[in-house]
């Protein structure tokens, strides 16, 4: 088992969250707040919009399994990157588009499906591509969120759609 992490920003993390929780190959999922400027910030910090973290899921992937470009795939059917610092009705710069990566050998491949992408959707794709910093885990209740939480307003009617098209679109990929 080869074990890599990326980063990634695709708005509420509830909702990425529960996405790669169900992904095959996916060994961890962890939600959290990166590449801001202050140091450990509480979700109400980053929910104010002044810490410039954004809200992203730590994604563990074994790369024995999934490489990095499915994982980025799978990312970009999932959230809209055209929608810039927004997601639905979740507004604000901690709902930035982001590819949070880890090591620089993950650029290439990350910057390869950014920019067909891009040109799929006639060059107005916002995502951005950063290395991870500043990171911090989120609560602890923000963890799993969706899993211990499904018949909450915002998970019934925001997360489970975007689970469900994760389904429909990747059935291959779904764990058994």
């Amino acid at each position: 088992m080869r074990i890599e992490t990326i980063t990634l920003g695709g708005g509420c993390f509830w909702c990425t969250e529960a996405v790669y929780e169900q992904v095959d190959g996916v060994v961890a999922v962890e939600s959290g707040y990166c590449n801001g400027h202050v140091l450990q910030p509480s979700y109400r910090q980053v929910c104010e919009g002044d810490t410039g973290h954004a809200e992203v899921v730590q994604v563990q992937f074994d790369a024995d399994r999934i490489g990095l470009r499915e994982i980025l795939e799978i990312f970009f059917v999932v959230h809209d990157p055209t929608t810039l610092n927004r997601q639905g009705n979740d507004v604000g710069t901690q709902y930035r588009s982001g590819i949070y990566w880890h090591a620089p050998e993950q650029v290439p491949v990350a910057q390869a499906v950014l920019d067909e992408v891009n040109r799929a959707s006639g060059g107005r794709v916002v995502t951005e591509l950063r290395q991870r910093q500043n990171y911090t885990r989120a609560e602890d209740y923000h963890q799993h969120y969706f899993a211990n939480n499904p018949g909450a307003g915002y998970c019934a009617f925001v997360v489970a759609p975007k689970v469900e098209k994760f389904r429909r679109t990747f059935r291959e990929r779904v764990k058994a």
